[in-house]
């Protein structure tokens, strides 16, 4: 695809990456399952580029790596990053990042669009599942062969979508592999970082990049996301999780919708 420079075209994808970022540091889910629909439907409104799915997917996906870069950064002295789940989880989450990332160059629009939608639909149901809090103790036991297959197919269906799965390792590392809540938010956004290799890679080798969005993205994140994550510690947040979740869920059924209208 042959990209327009223009101020307007520059604008409009910072705006969306900065409002992206901001509202994902804010409510510490993962970026793409936010940005996969203002990519997708805002531009066109504006009169510029319509972008395919893949190329929202590829964009995304390297914008994600670069994103939680910073994350994993912020917690490398935490003493919070735990080993063995990084290990486990992080190997099995690349192989299904890389497998579902280069597996979407084959897939049609429709496709990578019905398993965004399957994600978002269960990412707007997570956002009002509480999260139960797990008390911190020095000895972290796991169920390795449980945790390396969830994040294997987690790896495989964000993958498809360039989103890193962080919105999902969340809950299912509380909920069902019982890891501590604070070892929890900082070892998944290392699993995160080692999902979003893959999922990057995979989209290059294919293809479905457009690097000077993908490069907007990235600056304004850097900047956002911060931001965002700063505001979220002082203020009440359900209001806008229900928001969210509303724009997200509302974003599934519209893509529903288009699929059967065809």
């Amino acid at each position: 695809m042959e990209i327009d420079l223009s101020f307007a075209f520059i604008a409009v994808i910072f705006a969306l990456g900065f409002v992206g970022s901001f509202i994902s540091g804010m409510l510490g889910v993962g970026g793409s399952i936010i940005k996969y629909p203002l990519l997708l439907y805002i531009p066109p409104m504006f009169g510029l580029v319509a972008f395919t799915a893949h190329e929202v997917s590829g964009i995304s996906a390297v914008q994600v790596l670069f994103a939680s870069i910073a994350g994993v950064w912020a917690y490398r002295k935490s003493g919070l990053l735990n080993k063995d789940l990084i290990i486990y989880m992080g190997a099995a989450i690349l192989i299904g990042s890389f497998i579902g990332s280069y597996g979407s160059g084959f897939l049609s629009e429709d496709a990578v669009n019905i398993v965004y939608g399957i994600l978002a639909g269960i990412a707007a149901v997570m956002m009002f599942i509480p999260r139960k809090t797990v008390e911190d103790s020095k000895e972290i036991t796991f169920n390795k062969v449980l945790a390396s297959s969830l994040a294997l197919v987690v790896g495989v269906g964000s993958g498809i979508v360039g989103a890193a799965g962080g919105f999902l390792l969340v809950p299912i590392m509380l909920t069902i592999l019982k890891i501590p809540t604070r070892v929890t938010i900082a070892t998944s956004l290392a699993i995160t970082f080692i999902s979003s290799i893959g999922g990057s890679i995979g989209k290059v080798m294919t293809g479905q990049v457009e690097y000077w969005p993908a490069f907007i993205m990235i600056i304004a994140s850097i900047i956002a996301a911060p931001l965002g994550a700063k505001v979220g510690q002082k203020m009440n947040v359900k209001m806008l999780q229900w928001l969210l979740a509303v724009m997200i869920g509302a974003t599934a059924i519209k893509i529903w919708v288009d699929i059967f209208q065809q």
